[in-house]
């Protein structure tokens, strides 16, 4: 029997921005799982290494990369380093991220630049180098990671709209690049368990929690497998798709009790 070659990423290069840990980590995990080569790209130098390291130790093939997804050299540095030590990039994860809870009366102007430029800005440099690689070889996957939150919530102007302005980029790109076999779609993860969510007060924890239809938190390798979905060859007829991995929070949040 011919062997199934649908659900392998072998041989395939892969970038995941602002994977030293989290769901960044947990994504590059699972594409190595999968048999693919991938790039550890942080801001934190020193962790991304870490990160490639304990991967290269299990078995699979990672390179820790320090970058800043906001400065475009920086961003074509990455790009040009990684088809030097791996290859052309065959997938990029579009994930770091950060994010600043204010409100509108109270979220500085440089709050908000700080969050656009990491947030959108990013998306924008790191998925236009990606593009031109691909557009050249007519293949590839560009996976960006937006939020639950782009629909609106307490206290996230800045963050929402920038991951608002993700999920659009996603469907923009999507129809630009179809032509020449490049997919790309957006996962929308919920309340994940992260450094990030787990340093929040246990009052906010709880709020959060009260909101959600689960009442759980999800796991960083819930959104991994559906990023591993979207970066699989079974996958090249589904573009300019948000997947929501949220306990059904995109559905509605309960209020607080």
């Amino acid at each position: 029997m011919k062997e199934d070659t649908t659900m392998s990423l072998d041989g395939q290069v892969a970038v995941v921005t602002g994977a030293a840990s989290g769901i960044g980590f947990a994504i590059a995990e699972e594409f190595v799982s999968a048999g693919a080569k991938v790039v550890i790209a942080d801001i934190a130098k020193d962790r991304a290494e870490e990160a490639a390291t304990c991967i290269s130790h299990a078995g699979g093939t990672a390179v820790g990369i320090q970058v800043d997804v906001a400065d475009r050299a920086k961003v074509e540095a990455l790009f040009h380093e990684t088809e030097a030590t791996l290859g052309p990039v065959d997938i990029l994860v579009n994930n770091a991220g950060i994010s600043i809870d204010r409100g509108v009366r109270r979220i500085s102007d440089e709050e908000w630049q700080r969050t656009i430029a990491i947030n959108q800005t990013g998306v924008f440099l790191c998925s236009q180098a990606a593009a031109i690689s691909m557009v050249a070889r007519r293949t590839g996957r560009i996976i960006n990671i937006a939020s639950r939150a782009w629909l609106g919530w307490f206290g996230q102007l800045a963050y929402s709209s920038s991951k608002g302005a993700v999920v659009s980029a996603t469907r923009s790109l999507a129809i630009e690049l179809a032509k020449y076999g490049i997919t790309v779609n957006c996962l929308a993860p919920g309340l994940i368990d992260t450094p990030l969510l787990q340093a929040e007060p246990p009052e906010v924890m709880e709020r959060l929690l009260q909101a959600q239809p689960m009442g759980t938190l999800g796991d960083p390798r819930d959104v991994a497998w559906a990023a591993r979905f979207f970066a699989e060859p079974m996958c090249r007829s589904i573009t300019g798709q948000v997947l929501y991995v949220c306990g059904g929070k995109s559905l509605y949040a309960q209020p607080a009790r």
